[in-house]
Order: C-alpha cells, then structure tokens, then sequence
C-alpha cells in the first residue's frame, strides 16, 4: 500500500505508468479500483494517481472531514506532498465537483479538468442518494446492511450494463466506508451549486457523461457548457453513471485524445 502522510492522516494512493503525472479522483463510495483499468491504458504516456478521499477505500479519516471542500484540501495536500504542482485532473461523480471546486480555490494546481457524470449542481442526484445524504438513512443502513446490499445489488442493474463487476467492487469499497463519510460527503454534494462560479475557470474542460444515467441527470452536461463556454462535452449512448465499465475502450480513447490535444475531440463526437 502506497500512502503520503498529512496532518489529517494519511492518504492511500496507487500509481501506473510514467510520464506527465494525471490525478484520478473516484465518486462516492469509490475507490481508485474504479479507475483501474483506465490507469493501465493511459500509462504508457501518463503517470496516473489515485487517491483516495477521506474515509473512502483505506485512506485514513483521523481528523478528516468528509465535505466537498474537505477533499479540494484533500487533494491540495496529496500533490503538496508528491511534489506535482500542476497537472490534469480526472473526476468522476463527486470526484469531478471536486475537480472544478479545485479548479476555483487552487487555479494553479489545475491544467486541465475532465469530469465523468459529475453534477455541477447537486440536486441533480437521485432521490436514492438525496436520501442517502441523511443520518437516519445512513444509520439505519449500517445497523442493517442486509438492507444497502439488497439495494446495491438491485441498483447495479440501473446504473450500469456491467452490474456484476460493479456490484463485486461497490460492496468491496463500502465495507472500507464510514458510516460519517457515506452520509455527510453525499449531503455535501448535494447542497453544491457551482453555476455561478464556474465560469472562473479558463482551463480545458471535458465533460463525460452516460446518456442513461439515473444517479445523476445528463443534463448536466448542458448545464456545464451553458455556465463553461469554452467546455466541452460527450454524451455517451449506451453507458449510464460508470462509462468507464460501460463502454471502457471508448471512454479511454475520448481521455487519451483530449489529455493529449488539451482542448480539442475528434469530428465522431457527439457535442451539446
């Protein structure tokens, strides 16, 4: 296990590959397994890292908050301590508000941003992770949680076309969450509104995002683009909040392509 220590605790992180270093940021109840496969291809150019937020995957959470700016801080320190004092940053779900949150109170941290089913504004979440968001829910979940992995395994087929292998590693990664992260980094997201932020940001943005997304609505990568002028965004047909399970080798080629060319997507894409 590869970890860096702050003063909150320490941060666990995988890394693959070499060259210009690539910051991965998983969503809710994640881990860096999400991005496993995607580090694998991209680090043939790229050195890519994973960290794990605050009392998600085996980061510590000693002293840790689980708010949406908690992570930005999270995230600030890792690369304080790796030494990257720039560089891409990939987010997925809550990963990406985190990336953009970046973007806006450390500008120069950030060279470039790509977000994947991320909510510019959280009340775009489902009502299953609105609810998700509120301390009876999440205690009554832990004190039964029969009743989280009847609803995980029901969901999976929902929110994604690989619900098996979401299924094996969402239940991993729960089992290493607190029942202080689980709700109040969802609550978080969900009160977060960066619309009228937002158009700070003056570095290339991408946004990904699975046209059959229940957990949080496509459309807000309309909204990225009416608040971002200059962002850029691919609605992918067939992959719903995970496109990087759905339809993998896609969704690596529109990373590779747009880390590489900083601000540009092939002709074959489908824009807003």
């Amino acid at each position: 296990m590869v970890a860096v220590v702050t003063e909150r605790g320490f941060v666990h992180y995988e890394v693959v590959g070499r060259g210009q270093p690539v910051i991965l940021l998983h969503g809710w109840i994640g881990s860096w397994g999400l991005w496993h496969n995607t580090m694998d291809s991209l680090g043939d150019r790229f050195r890519c890292y994973a960290p794990e937020f605050w009392g998600f995957g085996s980061t510590s959470n000693n002293g840790g908050g689980f708010q949406i700016d908690d992570f930005v801080e999270m995230v600030d320190k890792f690369m304080d301590r790796l030494g990257i004092d720039s560089a891409p940053i990939i987010g997925h779900s809550m990963g990406g508000t985190v990336a953009l949150s970046l973007a806006l109170n450390k500008p120069e941290r950030v060279k470039q941003i790509i977000v994947v089913g991320s909510p510019i504004v959280g009340k775009s979440l489902s009502l299953w992770l609105r609810i998700s968001g509120q301390s009876w829910a999440a205690k009554l979940l832990w004190k039964f949680p029969i009743l989280l992995n009847t609803f995980l395994k029901l969901y999976a087929y929902q929110i994604t076309n690989k619900p098996s292998i979401w299924y094996d590693m969402v239940i991993k990664d729960v089992s290493s969450t607190t029942l202080d992260s689980f709700f109040r980094s969802i609550s978080s997201l969900h009160k977060t509104d960066l619309t009228t932020k937002v158009h700070e940001i003056d570095v290339p943005i991408l946004g990904i995002y699975g046209e059959q997304d229940v957990v949080v609505a496509p459309a807000q990568a309309q909204v990225l683009t009416k608040n971002i002028p200059h962002a850029k965004t691919v609605l992918l047909p067939d992959s719903g909040h995970f496109p990087m399970l759905d339809e993998l080798e896609i969704f690596n080629d529109h990373l590779r392509y747009f880390l590489v060319n900083q601000d540009m997507l092939p002709n074959h894409n489908q824009l807003f």
